[in-house]
C-alpha cells in the first residue's frame, strides 16, 4: 500500500561522473540509501535540486528507475514531471508511473509562462491530473519558473480526485497560509527549509527541503521535535538550519548544495553545464558553514 504523502523528503541531487558527465547511478543509489537509513520518509527524484531541466528523457527514466530500486515500498518516491507542454508533462507522468513513482510533482510551464492566463494554467493542471496514472501534487517554484501559482488555482483544483497536494517553495509563509485556506484537504509540503517549523505550525504535512541534502539531521530534528510537542528543540534546530539554507541553498543554489553534500560525506560532485561549479572561495565558505554547525562527515545519521 502506497504511504500517504507526509514527512520529510529529500529532493535528491543527480550525481554526474566527473570524467564523462553521464548520470552516476551507483552514487545516486548510495546517497538515497544514506538518507533513508538516517530516517527520512522519502525521496524526490528529478526536482529542481536534481537538475531535472538538464536531463534527457532517457536520463530521467534512468534516475527514476535507480531511485525506485533504492527506495523501499514503505518509503515515498516523488518524481518531478513538469515540462513545457501539457502533452510532454503527461508523458513524463506516465514514464514516472512506469518506473514506480508513488506521486508526481508538477511545476507550471515556464517558457511561455508570462503569456498564460489563469484559466490556461488551470486547464493545464486539470488535464495533467485527468491523464496522470499517479496522484499529482502541484509545485510552486517561482524562483525558477517565474510563474507563481495563485491560491485561486489551488481552489479551482481542490476537488479534483487525482490532485492530492502541493509543495510551496515561494519562501513566503503568507502564501503557504493562502494555500492552506484554498485547499484544506490537500497534503501541503513546505519547500523552503527556513520556514519548515512555521509551516508545520500552520498544518504542513512535511517538507521537501533542498537543505536536507546536506543537513538532513537538522531537518529530521525539527520534524521529530514538532511531533513530540518540543517547541524548544524544534526552534533550536530551526535556528541552526535557517542560515545554512539561506547561505547555501538560496544564495549558491545547486552548485552549493552539491559541495555541501561532499562535505557531509555523500556524493555531490560536479554540476552539469551551463551551471558552474563553485569557486574555491565559495567551496571553503560552504565547508566552514557546515563544520561550524557540526555537520561534517560525522553528521548524525550520515551512514
Amino acid at each position: 500500500m502506497t504511504p500517504k504523502p507526509r514527512g520529510l523528503l529529500v529532493p535528491i541531487s543527480t550525481p554526474f561522473d566527473p570524467a564523462t558527465g553521464d548520470v552516476a547511478p551507483e552514487v545516486l543509489g548510495a546517497n538515497a540509501r544514506a538518507y533513508l537509513d538516517a530516517g527520512v520518509d522519502g525521496i524526490l527524484a528529478a526536482g529542481s535540486t536534481g537538475e531535472a531541466a538538464l536531463l534527457s528523457d532517457d536520463e530521467f527514466r534512468e534516475v527514476v528507475a535507480c531511485l525506485r530500486d533504492a527506495v523501499p515500498g514503505d518509503k515515498l518516491l516523488f518524481v518531478g514531471t513538469g515540462k513545457e507542454s501539457t502533452r510532454a508533462t503527461i508523458k513524463a507522468c506516465r514514464t514516472a508511473t512506469d518506473e514506480g513513482a508513488d506521486y508526481v510533482l508538477v511545476r507550471p510551464p515556464a517558457y511561455y509562462g508570462s503569456t498564460l492566463s489563469p484559466a490556461a494554467l488551470v486547464s493545464h493542471f486539470r488535464r495533467v491530473a485527468d491523464e496522470s496514472p499517479t496522484p499529482v501534487l502541484l509545485y510552486n517554484i517561482p524562483k525558477y519558473t517565474h510563474v507563481a501559482l495563485a491560491d485561486s488555482l489551488l481552489a479551482a483544483l481542490a476537488e479534483h480526485p487525482n490532485v492530492v497536494g502541493a509543495k510551496d517553495s515561494s519562501g513566503d509563509i503568507k502564501n503557504f497560509a493562502a494555500y492552506r485556506a484554498a485547499a484544506p484537504g490537500w497534503a501541503l509540503f513546505m519547500g523552503n527549509a527556513s520556514l519548515y517549523q512555521a509551516a508545520l505550525d500552520m498544518g504542513a504535512v512535511g517538507g521537501v527541503l533542498a537543505a536536507a541534502c546536506f543537513a538532513w539531521s537538522l531537518a529530521l530534528k525539527i520534524g521529530q521535535a514538532f511531533a513530540g510537542k518540543d517547541r524548544v528543540g524544534a526552534s533550536a534546530a530551526q535556528e541552526t538550519l535557517t542560515p545554512l539554507n539561506k547561505e547555501i541553498v538560496s544564495t549558491l543554489g545547486v552548485p552549493g548544495i552539491k559541495i555541501a553534500m561532499d562535505v557531509a560525506g555523500l556524493g555531490g560532485g560536479p554540476v552539469r553545464p551551463p551551471l558552474e561549479d563553485l569557486s574555491r572561495k565559495d567551496r571553503t565558505r560552504v565547508a566552514d558553514l557546515l563544520r561550524g554547525a557540526g555537520l561534517g562527515a560525522l553528521q548524525a545519521g550520515a551512514r
